[in-house]
């Protein structure tokens, strides 16, 4: 317990930041903020989201691996790098922190900003949930989220591997730049699930859990199987 403590507040900081800015940064398209919405658009997204991620691994990486993940939890322990226990408590507080970093945003811009049609309290949402295309948007998390899982697993968790926080950061805002408009580009069941819970933005929740499982098993299996026989 003396190891696990710091570790989850780790993750709960780690999530926070990553929710709160990637919500924030969508948010921003709200003409309502008055911050200048014509100049935010996907890039400023992905940046968004990429940058905090560089910069909360650097800070927490050493204390409890960053994952800020549900779907890099399960990477990892289907990788056999993390045990059963561990990976519960860590998805149970990467949850908690999502809601309360999309709850800190609806009270601070009030919910009538935040839950704009045009924005919707940040949620993963793109043009293949609004049609109700689950295959697509199943497909597309799982295979963006293999890419992110598979770069977690690789440069962070693999001795062998090297420049971590840029490698994650890098892979996350290319991911958000391929299918952002498509599916919101999640690749995390708790950066939906804030949204999703505060702002009641449930479209297609089920896709963003199944998805981003199917490919984060998928890179664990692979790692487990190929790169630590290697």
């Amino acid at each position: 317990m003396s190891k696990l403590l710091p570790a989850c507040v780790s993750e709960f900081i780690g999530t926070f930041a990553l929710c709160f800015v990637g919500i924030m940064s969508i948010v921003l398209l709200n003409p309502a903020t008055g911050a200048g919405s014509p100049a935010v658009g996907l890039v400023t997204i992905a940046l968004a989201h990429g940058l905090i991620l560089f910069a909360m691994i650097s800070g927490c990486g050493y204390i409890s691996g960053a994952q800020f993940n549900p779907a890099v939890s399960i990477a990892l322990l289907v990788a056999g790098k993390q045990d059963l226990q561990r990976t519960i408590v860590f998805i149970g507080v990467q949850l908690l922190s999502a809601a309360c970093a999309a709850g800190m945003v609806q009270l601070l811009l009030t919910p009538a900003v935040a839950n704009a049609p045009s924005v919707r309290l940040g949620a993963t949402i793109g043009s293949l949930t609004d049609a109700g295309n689950i295959i697509g948007v199943v497909g597309i998390e799982a295979i963006i989220t293999f890419f992110l899982a598979f770069v977690v697993l690789t440069s962070a968790v693999d001795k062998r591997g090297s420049m971590a926080p840029l490698a994650i950061g890098m892979a996350v805002a290319g991911c958000i730049l391929a299918a952002g408009p498509l599916t919101g580009a999640s690749m995390n069941p708790a950066r939906t699930f804030g949204p999703a819970i505060c702002g009641r933005h449930w479209a297609m929740f089920p896709a963003y859990i199944i998805g981003p499982l199917l490919g984060a098993s998928l890179a664990g299996i692979v790692y487990r199987q190929i790169w630590a026989k290697a």
